[in-house]
């Protein structure tokens, strides 16, 4: 039984998440949460004042929760955007093989990705902190144990950097195999 079948749903498809090619559309939550499982690095969209910013990084899916965490510096663009506007958009995407075609136009490529719609804020909370940090440390890490292979993350730690996380309102994946 997957993870995602006993969660409170996801809100209903809307405009944020509407994907144009429904024969591209992934349909399955689960196939969703698996490349967010997957992908190692994502793309935070932020705005503030008007300007967009895309950051890159790397980040958790908490499935249970519905929620990415990722971490940055104590202060900067990332910070100060969300703090400014919490709205934000998340994207991940892998490459496959490259498709190529007799007309020009047609030259393709295999791709999955996800793009995930919600709020962001920063952690304050310093369990929940240190929760997310171990979700990245286990992801990217997980044959290294914390007070056996590297020493337990410290309020000093916390201190020193932002961790954030997005709550999950909507989202919505694509992909385009060679047989679509």
């Amino acid at each position: 039984m997957s993870k995602l079948e006993n969660r409170e749903p996801l809100q209903p498809e809307d405009d944020r998440s509407r994907v144009r090619r429904n024969d591209r559309a992934i349909h399955a939550d689960a196939r969703i949460a698996e490349l967010l499982r997957l992908a190692q690095v994502g793309f935070i969209a932020t705005s503030h004042a008007d300007q967009p910013y895309l950051n890159s990084n790397l980040f958790w899916f908490d499935e249970k929760n519905q929620r990415i965490y990722f971490h940055t510096a104590s202060s900067g663009r990332t910070r100060s955007n969300i703090e400014a506007n919490p709205l934000v958009c998340f994207g991940i995407a892998e490459m496959g093989d490259l498709i190529p075609a007799k007309v020009a136009l047609e030259f393709s490529v295999e791709y999955a990705g996800v793009i995930a719609f919600g709020q962001a804020r920063v952690v304050t909370d310093a369990t929940e902190a240190a929760r997310g940090l171990y979700g990245l440390l286990n992801k990217y890490f997980p044959e290294l144990q914390p007070g056996e292979d590297y020493d337990e993350i410290t309020m000093d730690e916390l201190s020193r950097t932002s961790v954030f996380v997005i709550e999950i309102e909507t989202w919505s994946g694509k992909q385009k195999s060679k047989s679509t």
